[in-house]
């Protein structure tokens, strides 16, 4: 069971928020992860750069805060590292049929009033839901 740390998630929402915020105000665009990360994949985008700062402060935020509060969040799997990576393309697969990701239709569609990305934010938890029960209940699994 995960430990319940409703400030610490409550502050993170609250950076996720102002990392969106700020970046469709300087920039104009959506802050989902999938969309940036594709445009530091060659062929590159013409403005890799915001892009590449934008995931770069991803990667080393959780850094300092490891630096910081001392803090490591433990991560362990019941599932091999084959059903993460076959379920990771599955989720690209996603993201790309859904035109973004959880991160652009979740955080900024629904904060725009997107009906597309309210709709799209639906079927993400319906079928998260979905997979959840039949592993856990209908497969016997993990």
């Amino acid at each position: 069971m995960t430990e319940f740390t409703p400030f610490a998630s409550l502050f993170g929402g609250a950076l996720i928020g102002l990392a969106a915020v700020l970046l469709m105000a300087l920039h104009g665009r959506i802050a989902g992860m999938t969309g940036i990360l594709s445009g530091i994949i060659p062929p590159l985008a013409a403005d890799w750069d915001w892009r590449a700062a934008f995931i770069a402060g991803a990667v080393v935020a959780p850094v300092f805060v490891v630096a910081l509060f001392g803090d490591i969040v433990a991560f362990d799997s019941p599932a091999p590292v084959q059903l993460l990576i076959i379920g990771g393309l599955i989720v690209g697969v996603g993201v790309t049929l859904g035109g973004g990701c959880t991160s652009g239709h979740g955080v900024c569609g629904i904060a725009r009033f997107s009906k597309r990305s309210i709709v799209a934010t639906l079927v993400f938890m319906a079928t998260t839901a979905a997979t959840v029960f039949v592993i856990r209940h209908v497969i016997g699994g993990f």
